[in-house]
């Protein structure tokens, strides 16, 4: 099993970007936090929520990589390899802080907090239900203080200035039989629409161009009769966010009703639409809510009512009794169905759901060789999709700069693109004309009506 795979989605993520040398020296008895996320934009979204609490409560937030007091990793156990990068991450913690408090939390420690506290130098463990209150946590058991108001406004002003992750949503009820989700998140649950819109105003006060609506289930969303496309449609029309993006929805949850509200343009066009399976029999078997005809059917519509529409997914590779023709299914249809990118899973048992107890007799070759595949066949898909916009001019919110002096940032049909500029483009909506495919992106060109210096390549 290779970890180029997994790495798709599974990555260390720094919440909070913070330039050490551009705060404050250090004041007597400050707290340091760094705040660390394994795993899916829930995950991410529920670690920027902590950083606000941390930063009101008048603590430092700094660079996972850099001395710490406080090291907290929200941890993901999707899969066995996210276990292991868990488990990694929170050891490395501790030999670069041996003095620092190191905190574990997230879905791994609720599914296994005895495991996690068994590993050399992990302080606290503490489940999913405490975290969206972690440092009042921590104050109660005497880990930390607040610090005075004013210094928590001064420690405020530090965060995300490109896209912000939105929680709208919680839990999952369906129980698909390989995934571990609905038993440490719980089931479905919402939060009101006032409480979400409140949000959005906030991050757009603080400078946020995107705001990614997220959930366990997001198409589940329901919350005192309001649906999820009456939650986008209060949040197009009582915010002024410049663009709004949704991170994964189910194909029974898309019909033309919710389609319609893509007509708004801040909408971005981007899907991703989990197909785990090509094959009939797999998906029954992974207790999926469709088959794969309806998947198509729903990619076509999307297709017809979304121009310029990018659609990713995501395949399990390897799936218990998944037979080579199966398999083939698979390939097939995610071949003829041109995703923008693929995310490739080989299949991970997790202990407590049905498809750990299904007899798994394919060999480690077998899966290794089958994700391999499946890899090259998404690198293909997006090469293939970024192809179709060489030439065009779109809209590009641009989020960093690389040590070579390389700006990255993403269109709204979540093309991957670069430039070179010798300005300041962090945080700015700019056009960019896409000239090159790269290995993951498009190199592309800042028409210089936008007043911004051009290069045409590294």
């Amino acid at each position: 099993m290779t970890d180029e795979g997994i790495n798709n989605i599974l990555h260390l993520y720094l919440v909070v970007k913070v330039d050490v040398e551009t705060l404050v020296d250090r004041m007597p008895n400050e707290i340091r936090v760094a705040l660390a996320t394994l795993g899916c934009k829930l995950n991410q979204a529920e670690t920027e929520l902590l950083a606000g609490q941390f930063t009101r409560a008048g603590l430092r937030l700094v660079s996972p990589d850099s001395a710490a007091d406080i090291y907290i990793l929200n941890t993901c156990s999707v899969t066995h390899i996210a276990d292991r990068k868990s488990r990694h991450l929170l050891r490395l913690a501790h030999r670069l802080n041996p003095e620092a408090l190191v905190v574990a939390t997230g879905c791994y420690a609720q599914r296994a907090p005895k495991e996690l506290a068994h590993i050399d130098g992990v302080s606290l463990v503490i489940g999913g239900d405490e975290k969206p209150r972690l440092p009042q946590v921590l104050e109660e058991k005497g880990h930390l203080h607040r610090m005075p108001a004013t210094r928590q406004r001064l420690f405020a002003r530090n965060g995300f200035k490109t896209r912000a992750l939105i929680k709208v949503q919680d839990g999952c009820s369906n129980f698909c039989s390989y995934c571990i989700v609905p038993l440490v998140r719980g089931r479905e649950k919402s939060l009101p629409a006032d409480e979400i819109i409140a949000h959005i105003r906030t991050k757009i006060e603080a400078g946020y161009k995107e705001v990614v609506i997220t959930g366990v289930k997001v198409g589940s969303y329901k919350h005192d009769g309001i649906d999820l496309k009456g939650l986008l449609e209060r949040i197009l029309a009582e915010t002024d966010i410049k663009r709004l993006r949704l991170s994964s929805l189910q194909p029974q949850e898309i019909h033309p009703g919710l389609l319609k509200l893509w007509r708004d343009s801040r909408l971005c066009p981007h899907f991703h639409l989990s197909l785990q399976s090509g094959s009939d029999r797999v998906l029954k078997l992974m207790n999926r809510r469709y088959r794969a005809g309806e998947y198509q059917q729903v990619v076509a519509l999307i297709r017809n009512m979304v121009p310029d529409v990018a659609i990713t997914t995501d395949i399990i590779v390897g799936f218990p009794g998944e037979s080579e023709a199966e398999f083939l299914e698979s390939y097939e249809l995610s071949q003829q169905m041109g995703f923008a990118r693929i995310h490739v899973f080989p299949y991970s048992p997790r202990d407590g759901t049905e498809a750990a107890q299904f007899p798994d007799t394919l060999s480690p070759q077998i899966k290794r060789e089958r994700t391999k595949r499946m890899l090259s066949l998404a690198c293909q898909s997006t090469r293939n999709f970024n192809q179709k916009f060489s030439g065009k001019i779109m809209p590009v919110l641009w989020e960093k700069r690389s040590p070579s002096g390389v700006w990255s940032g993403l269109t709204p049909n979540y093309i991957k693109v670069y430039t070179e500029s010798n300005k300041d483009l962090t945080n700015k909506l700019l056009p960019l004309k896409l000239v090159e495919i790269r290995d993951d992106g498009v190199w592309g060109e800042i028409p210089s009506s936008s007043g911004f210096c051009i290069h045409t390549g590294p």
